[in-house]
């Protein structure tokens, strides 16, 4: 592939991962604010959404010197999709349970997006980016990790507030 095939490759993942990472923003901030009876998850959203927001200002900092800027219209039609996913989990009446499972999946997502740009940032002798990418690679697959590991806790909790004739909402 030609150097600037590459780097043209590399520009659009880096603008896709943006639109990506504000998607994850408008699918957890709904979630976050409806939490009520799971506050290990809330608490855990609420870092997240922090350190999404760091990965966003990451990838701002790779595309700016690059010399590029990040797609708005992207950003614009992801996190709009993103807020009418989690919009669509409210109705449901294990919310929790579908939020963690799509929260999880959106995770080992982002896991593969940013192992790609990596394989790209190699083959492009970005070196200046891996850095960033590396860093958002190391939180998307704490989160997921996380997520794996207390389903099972969430959805205990689920049943057993559905049991006890409690709201079960998040």
């Amino acid at each position: 592939m030609a150097e600037n095939e590459t780097r043209d490759f590399f520009i659009t993942g880096l603008r896709n991962a943006h639109a990506m990472e504000n998607q994850a923003l408008s699918i957890m901030k709904p979630q976050l604010e409806r939490i009520e009876n799971y506050p290990e998850v809330a608490q855990k959203l609420q870092q997240h959404i922090q350190e999404t927001e760091g990965q966003i200002d990451r990838l701002e900092q790779i595309l700016q010197d690059l010399g590029e800027d990040h797609s708005a219209l992207k950003d614009w039609a992801l996190s709009f999709a993103g807020g009418m996913a989690a919009m669509g989990h409210t109705m449901a009446g294990d919310e929790i349970i579908k939020n963690s499972l799509a929260n999880f999946a959106f995770e080992n997502y982002e896991i593969a997006a940013y192992k790609s740009l990596l394989t790209i940032a190699d083959a492009g002798g970005y070196v200046a980016a891996t850095s960033g990418l590396r860093a958002n690679l190391a939180e998307e697959q704490t989160m997921a990790a996380w997520l794996d590991e207390n389903l099972a806790q969430v959805t205990t909790r689920f049943l057993s507030l559905k049991e006890a004739d409690v709201t079960a909402k998040i």
